[in-house]
């Protein structure tokens, strides 16, 4: 029996803690493990860290309005967009683009902050209140709109992922980076918030004679792109929110074009004017870039909806599975994403494609807009060649790296959407590689 008198209240406690622990242990493992991929060995009873009180339990935290646009927790400071001079013009960061975590990211949608970035000439700094968007060509009402004018327009939402047309675009020629977040991280999804264009036409009243819309944007390199009619009276819209918030700057504050499904690049950010005509304008962007040559010669032009696709998450070369012994079950995570609609299934495979299973389609499956998908692992401590395929609701499959090498050659730029594989071995390092058969 416990002698009172010469024993602490705080070692009383911390003793009958620890029995608590103990005595509830063998039940707790049993249940989790018949439920949970959890390892029964990584749920300890006595661990530290659950006997002892920690010091944010004991003490004051900070104050509620320390920060008043919230913040990330600073043990989350490696969850943030990367770049390199690889990925620039010549080095120079005003014409650059900067990869979103996707490893990291849960869901389907990607926060603001590390929604993935790409500029010409930088990132314009817009004052909304002399904002101005004009509207004109074949038009009977030509107009300049402020803010607040397009605003006043009924507002929608919806949820797409944006992707640039050259995400992937240094693995055409074979694997270049050993990173999933720069083999695949130039897109992310979310939700917009704006106006439909054709709602705006509505008013203005389209000619006849237009077919094509010319979107020119307002930072320094003007960036401008030419878009089918079809397509403006569609789905397009203009929207200056994001996530229930402005627009952030390096997204277009205060008003971007958004075509969903269609290249990034298309969907024109810091919008100045919209301009209507008979003929496409040919403009730079779309002449010496944003084109695809094929092995014949020749280049396709007005290259517009992505490409269904896929790319497992989790593993991959910042996600290795180091730490699993034979026998853990693991979850196998990626997002799959289609310009043409929904995705209809994905497949995985662990032996470089000869083989495949289906894997679960998990949470919103929505038109144009990133799909999680999922499957459960009984790791046995074997190298694998870990790759996945989607098919959307139009069947069109992601294709194999020779099936799509046999079509555009390895001098490809953009729209590339062949099969990903990771090379696991048998320590749980991931590697990137790409399997020709």
């Amino acid at each position: 029996m416990t002698n009172i008198s010469n024993t602490s209240k705080s070692e009383i406690e911390q003793t009958s803690r620890r029995d608590f622990f103990r005595k509830t242990a063998a039940y707790s493992v049993s249940a989790i493990a018949a439920t949970s991929i959890l390892s029964p060995a990584k749920l300890l009873a006595d661990d530290e860290n659950i006997i002892h009180h920690s010091k944010w339990g004991t003490s004051l935290g900070y104050e509620l309005n320390k920060n008043p646009y919230g913040v990330p927790s600073p043990f989350e400071h490696n969850v943030v967009r990367r770049t390199t001079p690889l990925l620039s013009s010549a080095g120079d960061m005003h014409a650059a683009i900067s990869l979103s975590p996707i490893h990291e990211l849960k869901g389907i949608i990607t926060p603001n902050g590390l929604f993935f970035t790409r500029t010409h000439n930088g990132v314009a700094r817009i004052d909304p209140n002399k904002y101005r968007l004009m509207i004109h060509g074949l038009v009977e009402k030509p107009i300049v709109l402020t803010l607040e004018d397009i605003k006043k327009y009924p507002s929608e939402s919806v949820i797409h992922f944006l992707e640039c047309p050259s995400n992937g675009a240094a693995e055409w020629k074979g694997p270049q980076f050993n990173s999933v977040q720069f083999v695949k991280g130039m897109m992310s999804c979310t939700e917009w918030t704006g106006v439909r264009l054709k709602h705006i036409l509505a008013d203005l009243g389209l000619k006849p004679k237009a077919k094509w819309m010319l979107a020119e944007g307002q930072d320094g390199s003007e960036m401008s792109r030419t878009v089918p009619v079809e397509k403006v009276l569609d789905d397009a819209m203009i929207v200056y929110a994001m996530n229930g918030e402005a627009l952030r700057e390096e997204q277009g504050y205060p008003v971007r074009l958004l075509l969903p499904g269609w290249e990034a690049n298309l969907c024109v950010k810091w919008l100045k004017r919209l301009e209507f005509g008979e003929e496409p304008w040919y403009c730079k962007e779309e002449t010496s870039k944003y084109t695809t040559l094929t092995p014949s010669g020749k280049a396709i032009q007005h290259f517009y909806p992505l490409e269904v696709n896929s790319i497992i998450t989790s593993p991959s070369p910042e996600k290795p599975w180091t730490d699993l012994k034979k026998g853990d079950m693991v979850e196998i995570e990626g997002i799959a994403w289609s310009g043409h609609g929904k995705v209809k299934l994905v497949d995985i495979s662990f032996d470089g494609g000869k083989n495949w299973v289906e894997a679960n389609l998990k949470g919103l499956v929505l038109t144009k807009a990133w799909t999680r998908f999922s499957y459960i692992y009984k790791y046995d401590g074997k190298p694998i060649l870990l790759s996945s395929r989607a098919m959307d609701e139009s069947d069109k499959v992601q294709p194999t790296v020779n099936q799509e090498k046999a079509i555009m050659g390895v001098e490809g730029v953009y729209h590339r959407n062949s099969v990903c594989t990771w090379e696991i071995k048998a320590n749980g390092e991931v590697n990137n590689v790409q399997i020709r058969s």
